[in-house]
């Protein structure tokens, strides 16, 4: 499993970018307030703390036990991780939620398909669906930005459910594009949220298809 990527000659270790990411999060988590832990995140349906217990389901749960929970969602994913998320974020504290992450800041917990950078993507989108949803400032660092958009494929669009057809996205913060027709334009940060189906706030996007990626505070 490869973990250093090279880059315009300069070497990238995507595990030390994946444990700052970490660190950086649990340091914003411990800032926020009471009530911004139950406000609504990008992930449809999910609270802030929701999203937070769900960071570090990968590390608190073993895998004989993650198996477990998925027999009760009868094979379903998508149910097994939404009911673990709520009932963990139920049971732990905003301050154990955040030491989960730094606590576990070089785990090498990966996703099945992907290995580190899609551990990093996990980290970094689930990061934004916080930051952006509570209408934070925090900038992603560009290197860490770049390892994800450049992994950006047709399989991942469809494996998030993101329908690109006929829009290029166009990085405004960076050199950096992808797709081809309508040019849609934002922070490089928020069209990787895009990449990965999120709908955004209103004001975050410009050109014609940006009404396509607005749908953040609808019902899914």
């Amino acid at each position: 499993m490869v973990n250093v990527i090279a880059r315009k000659g300069k070497s990238v270790d995507v595990r030390a970018a994946i444990a700052a990411e970490r660190r950086e999060l649990a340091d914003l988590l411990d800032t926020l307030r009471t009530d911004q832990w139950d406000e609504r995140s990008l992930c449809a349906g999910w609270r802030v703390r929701d999203v937070a217990a769900h960071m570090s389901m990968g590390f608190r749960l073993s895998l004989p036990t993650l198996l477990g929970e998925l027999v009760k969602a009868r094979g379903n994913v998508h149910r097994m991780t939404d009911r673990v998320a709520r009932r963990d974020a139920a049971a732990h504290s905003p301050a154990e939620l955040a030491n989960f992450l730094r606590d576990n800041a070089h785990h090498p917990w990966t996703p099945p398909v992907g290995g580190f950078r899609a551990a990093l993507g996990h980290d970094v989108v689930h990061g934004l669906d916080i930051t952006v949803a509570l209408g934070l400032g925090r900038r992603v660092p560009e290197e860490r930005l770049r390892i994800l958009l450049d992994d950006i494929r047709p399989s991942s669009l469809r494996f998030f459910g993101a329908d690109l057809h006929g829009v290029r996205l166009c990085a405004e913060d960076l050199d950096w594009s992808y797709g081809s027709g309508s040019p849609l334009v934002g922070a490089a940060q928020d069209l990787l949220l895009v990449a990965y189906g999120r709908g955004l706030p209103e004001g975050r996007l410009r050109g014609e298809p940006s009404a396509r990626f607005t749908r953040f505070g609808e019902e899914a």
